[in-house]
C-alpha cells in the first residue's frame, strides 16, 4: 500500500472506485444537505401550533409518550422530507416564528491568519496523513485477532494493572506539585510545581537530577519533545512549561535557564502540549483563548478564540493532526489543525473540565471535569460514548497509556539466512530447531505490546485518590492511595512500569506492579 501524502489525496478515488461506494456517498451526502435544511426551517414553538401543522399535514398530532419537544422535532422531520421531494430549500410557517428564527442566527466570520500558519497547515496535513493511514492499517490487523487471544491480553494486562502499588514518596518541591509527565524513555519524571520551579527526577530511584529556573509564579503545565531522551540532543529542545507570569519556556536538559520564553497570553497559563512532530507548541491560558507557537522561531501561529471562560486543558491527538481542549465553561472542543475549524464540540459535563487525552486508537477523547465524572467520547459517532463516576471530587488529570513501539527488553528477529549460524560455521535448519519457535514468541509478544497500548488508562482525583480504568468496558481495575489530600496530576511511563501522581502537599508518588520494579 502507498503513502498517503497531501498531494495523492485529492487525486485518491479508491474510496468511490464502485457503482455502489458512489451511491452509498451520494446518499451519506443527500441526508446531511437535509438535515442542514431542516435547521433552517421556521417551525412554532408552541405546541397548539404544532398539532394543528401536524394536522394540517395529514400527520399524527400525537404519538404515543410523544412529548412536545419531540412532537416539534418530528415536524421539523415532516416538513424536511416535504421539501426534499420538492426541492425547495425552506419553507415558511408562520411570521412569528420566521422572526424568532432570525433573531437567533450567528454571523460566521473568520480572522485572517499569516503566511506562517498557511505554511504551518500545509505541513500538519502532510504529517498527519501517513501517521493516520498506517493507524488504521494496524487497527484493521487488530481487528481480525481471534477473540480467543484478545482475551488472553487482556486478562495479562489487566492483572498486571490490578497488581500497581506504591513504590515510593518523594517531596517534589516547596509548594504543590501541579504536574508531572515521564520521559519518552521512561527513566525521568519531570515535575512543575507552584512555587515556579521545574524539576527533573530519576525514576525509579526518586533522585534529583537538576532544577530548572525560569518562572516566577505558578508553573501549571510540562510537556516533553516527543524525541527527548532519545535521539534529541540534550542541548537542543527537550521539554516546554508555561506558568502564571504569562511565560511559555522552552528547556535544554543540560541548562538551568530556559533557551527561549515566548510571551502573548494576557491571564495565567495552565497546561502545555507539544505537538507529535516537536515542531510546535499548545498553551492553554486563562485569557480564554489558547495559542500555537512555532518551536523553531518561537513566533505565535495561532491565537485560537472558542472558549467563554478560561481554558485549562490542551492535548495533541497522536496523528497530530486534531487538538482537543476543555475549559472552565464545561465545554471541550475538538479542532482541526488543518483548516482551523471546530471537528467536535464536547458538551455534557456541568462543571469544568480539567484534564483532556486522547486515546491512542484516534477516535476517543476522555476528559475529567470538577463534575466528579470521567466522560469517553467518540469522534466517529460525534457524541458521548460512556459516563463514569470516577471520583468523590474533581477529576483533575486523565491518561490513557501509550507503548513504545517496541516492549522493553524486545528483541528483534534475526535476519540472517535460515541455514546459517551465527558462530562461525555453516550448518542446517535442523541444527537450530528452536529458532522459529522463538521467533514466533518474540511475533506474540510485539503483537501483545500493540493491542496493550491504549487499553487502560490513569486518572487523579481531589478526593486523594489515583484509579486505574479499563478502556474499552470503562470499568475500575484499581484504586490506589495516596499521602495527599488533592491529586493534581496522573501519568503512565511509555514502559508500562510506573505511574506517578503529584500532589496539593508537595509530594508525588511512584506506584508499580507489586512496588518494585
Amino acid at each position: 500500500m502507498s503513502e498517503l501524502t497531501f498531494d495523492t489525496l485529492v487525486d485518491d478515488g479508491n474510496y468511490l472506485a464502485s457503482e455502489r461506494a458512489r451511491i452509498e456517498n451520494q446518499a451519506i451526502l443527500d441526508e446531511l444537505e437535509r438535515k442542514k435544511k431542516a435547521r433552517n426551517l421556521a417551525v412554532p414553538t408552541d405546541d397548539n401550533k404544532v398539532k394543528q401543522r401536524l394536522r394540517e399535514l395529514g400527520e399524527p398530532i400525537t404519538l404515543f409518550g410523544e412529548r412536545p419537544p419531540d412532537r416539534r422535532d418530528r415536524l421539523i422531520y415532516v416538513l424536511s422530507q416535504i421539501n426534499a421531494a420538492r426541492g425547495e430549500d425552506g419553507m415558511q410557517v408562520d411570521e412569528e416564528s420566521s422572526e424568532e428564527s432570525s433573531e437567533d442566527e450567528v454571523e460566521e466570520f473568520y480572522t485572517p491568519g499569516s503566511l506562517e500558519l498557511l505554511e504551518s497547515r500545509r505541513f500538519l496535513a502532510e504529517y498527519s496523513l501517513p501517521r493516520a493511514q498506517k493507524r488504521v492499517a494496524q487497527q484493521r490487523i487488530d481487528s481480525k485477532m481471534p477473540l480467543g487471544r484478545i482475551i488472553d491480553i487482556r486478562k495479562k494486562v489487566f492483572a498486571e494493572v490490578k497488581r500497581f502499588a506504591e513504590l515510593g514518596s518523594q517531596i517534589g518541591d516547596e509548594r504543590p506539585v501541579s504536574q508531572v509527565r515521564f520521559s519518552p524513555n521512561s527513566k525521568y519524571l519531570l515535575t512543575g510545581s507552584w512555587a515556579g520551579n521545574v524539576k527533573l527526577w530519576n525514576v525509579p530511584d526518586c533522585t534529583p537530577v537538576r532544577t530548572y529556573r525560569g518562572h516566577n509564579d505558578r508553573v501549571g503545565g510540562v510537556a516533553w519533545h516527543p524525541e527527548a531522551t532519545k535521539s534529541q540532543s540534550e542541548d537542543a529542545v527537550n521539554f516546554v512549561s508555561g506558568a502564571a507570569d504569562l511565560a511559555v519556556n522552552i528547556w535544554s536538559l543540560n541548562s538551568e535557564t530556559p533557551l527561549a520564553t515566548m510571551k502573548g497570553h494576557a491571564d495565567r497559563i495552565a497546561r502545555v502540549a507539544f505537538h507529535p512532530s516537536g515542531k510546535y507548541v499548545a498553551s492553554a491560558s486563562f485569557d480564554t483563548t489558547w495559542r500555537l507557537w512555532d518551536v523553531n522561531t518561537q513566533k505565535e501561529l495561532l491565537l485560537q478564540e472558542g472558549h467563554s471562560k478560561e481554558v485549562f486543558s490542551i492535548e495533541f491527538q497522536n496523528d497530530g493532526a486534531l487538538c482537543a481542549s476543555g475549559g472552565l465553561d464545561a465545554i471541550g472542543r475538538v479542532w482541526d489543525l488543518r483548516t482551523g475549524r471546530t471537528a467536535m464540540v464536547l458538551d455534557g459535563h456541568v462543571q469544568a473540565i480539567f484534564g483532556i487525552a486522547f486515546s491512542p486508537n484516534g477516535y476517543q477523547i476522555a476528559t475529567g471535569s470538577g463534575d466528579d465524572t470521567i466522560r469517553i467520547w467518540d469522534m466517529r459517532s460525534l457524541k458521548a460514548l460512556y459516563t463514569i463516576p470516577a471520583h468523590m471530587s474533581n477529576v483533575s488529570d486523565v491518561r490513557f497509556f501509550y507503548a513504545d513501539e517496541l516492549p522493553p527488553n524486545y528483541t528483534p528477529p534475526s535476519s540472517a539466512p535460515a541455514d546459517v549460524v551465527m558462530n562461525g560455521t555453516e550448518d542446517s535448519a535442523e541444527s537450530n530447531p528452536d529458532s522459529k519457535p522463538a521467533d514466533k514468541e518474540e511475533d506474540k509478544a510485539l503483537e501483545e505490546w500493540r493491542y496493550r497500548s491504549g487499553l487502560y488508562f490513569a486518572s487523579a482525583g481531589y478526593d486523594g485518590f489515583v484509579k486505574l480504568w479499563s478502556a474499552d468496558d470503562w470499568q475500575l481495575l484499581r484504586t490506589l492511595p495516596t499521602d495527599g489530600g488533592k491529586v493534581m496530576s496522573v501519568d503512565l511511563s511509555h514502559d508500562g512500569r510506573m505511574l506517578a501522581s503529584g500532589t496539593y502537599n508537595r509530594n508525588f508518588q511512584l506506584f508499580t506492579p507489586d512496588g518494585g520494579i
